[in-house]
């Protein structure tokens, strides 16, 4: 099956190869000050990307950490809907660097099993799938034979979503007027497989804290007082030993209180991705066994459940040889991801609350919990706005809209500051794969996804054209 969209699309591959071979060697790694300059190149790169596609508005918006990147190409129809499109412009760190099998800001393209792919930090998360909009909205002008794209195109490619996206509300309070519209369409997250056209319809939300005990006043000999004193690390270990009960549901009293039930509907519209448990725990999970909250499936535990999670546990001596003390102190950082009706403000009371009630006696504790957070966010399914999504994936896959299966993505975003700030509904078109190795080494995008990301946001335009949004 052929379309003007896809034809085009296909005779300018060269073209988004080059974009972002170019952008892919700026290292914009948000996370780390010194990296500040890359970080700024990278937004300068995609404005003048923008300015080369067709853009008549392109403008670098500062925020107090890193610029972010609006442009706005306005539709000449009356009363055209108009859609935001969301991504980011940033990368994670490339730690450990030894790991990579090419350098992680030198593009590479490699032939894979299921097709060329391009290695480097950034290909898929989330230049990559800003990248394809860039001949998306190309094809489409030149599939309709028009001028302006038949909806209002805006996009907002922010530079902080890998640290946490801490000014992006803030730049969405500010700006609001300049980016009211009636659909956003969130290009940060992917597909179940390559065979397997899909749309991202929920996103987890996120909190995090970090526990400190102390106990004696400095470090002391275990000779002379172990097994007289309390020891910090004991009591870490005790307390987080007890973060889960023996079905693997987080043990904090009330953490449950707000979850909303997953309907049958959902979870049934969850069974029908295809997935190899097996194939998972030895590729991309890396791990022996699937484990998690009894009674859910693996992809509901990671999609569609809330979790908690220990990222990290230290104190007392860690270097060569042995220290033979009690440390003084012990610390932790743990995370929550969060499902639909959560807030992560309501975390930190019932951690602090958790945590109290399971001291031992000697022992003191700080919870320190960052102000923020993430909230989960949800797409319609029998929105409009939805419905124009599945058409669009639909065309560029060679499917039938019915056909297109509801993933979950178990990350998190600033997806529902979206939401909050602009009033506007979400649907996610991503071109990513489980498979992508996102925050990990050997980063890599699967070059065909990326065409068939660019060919879906081509149809996109013209499907949401016939949308009748609300009034905003």
């Amino acid at each position: 099956m052929t379309s003007p969209e896809r034809d085009f699309v296909t005779a300018h591959l060269e073209d988004l190869h080059a974009d972002l071979d170019a952008w892919l060697r700026i290292p914009s790694i948000s996370a780390d000050p010194a990296s500040a300059p890359g970080v700024a190149a990278s937004a300068e790169w995609l404005a003048a990307a923008l300015r080369r596609t067709g853009f008549p508005v392109v403008e670098i918006w500062p925020t107090p950490g890193a610029p972010a990147v609006y442009a706005e190409w306005p539709s000449a129809d009356d009363g055209a809907p108009v859609a935001l499109v969301y991504g980011h412009h940033d990368v994670q760190p490339v730690d450990p660097l030894e790991l990579w099998e090419h350098p992680p800001f030198e593009p590479t393209r490699v032939e894979g099993p299921d097709g060329p792919e391009l290695h480097a930090r950034g290909a898929i998360d989330d230049k990559g799938n800003v990248a394809f909009h860039l001949l998306g909205i190309r094809a489409h002008l030149a599939a309709t034979g028009r001028t302006t794209p038949a909806v209002t195109v805006k996009l907002l490619v922010e530079g902080e979503e890998e640290s946490g996206s801490p000014h992006f509300a803030a730049l969405l309070r500010a700006r609001a007027d300049r980016l009211a519209c009636d659909v956003v369409v969130v290009s940060d997250t992917g597909m179940a497989a390559p065979d397997v056209p899909s749309a991202v319809v929920a996103m987890r939300g996120l909190a995090d804290a970090e526990i400190t005990l102390r106990g004696p006043a400095v470090d002391l000999h275990s000779g002379s007082f172990g097994g007289a004193v309390p020891n910090p690390l004991h009591a870490m270990a005790s307390l987080l030993a007890g973060l889960h009960d023996d079905r693997g549901r987080v043990t904090l009293p009330g953490f449950y209180d707000r979850v909303r039930p997953l309907s049958d509907r959902e979870r049934e519209l969850m069974a029908r991705v295809p997935f190899d448990e097996q194939a998972w725990l030895a590729g991309p999970a890396a791990s022996r066994v699937a484990t998690g909250e009894a009674g859910f499936t693996t992809l509901e535990r990671i999609g569609a459940r809330p979790t908690a999670e220990v990222n990290g546990v230290w104190g007392g001596y860690t270097g060569p040889g042995h220290k033979t003390i009690i440390p003084a102190e012990a610390h932790a950082k743990i995370t929550f991801r969060l499902v639909a009706d959560q807030r992560p403000e309501d975390v930190g009371p019932l951690l602090r609350a958790w945590v109290e009630a399971r001291l031992p006696e000697g022992i003191e504790a700080e919870v320190h919990t960052p102000p923020g957070g993430v909230s989960p966010c949800a797409s319609d399914l029998d929105s409009p706005a939805m419905a124009a999504l599945l058409a669009a994936i639909g065309l560029a896959n060679d499917c039938d809209p019915a056909d297109v299966l509801f993933t979950r993505e178990g990350g998190s975003g600033p997806e529902a500051d979206l939401v909050d700030v602009l009033g506007a509904p979400l649907v996610f078109l991503g071109a990513g794969l489980p498979t992508d190795r996102i925050h990990s080494p050997n980063e890599r995008v699967l070059l065909p996804m990326l065409y068939r990301g660019a060919e879906a946001a081509a149809h996109l335009w013209r499907e949401l054209a016939a949308v009748r949004f609300p009034a905003r």
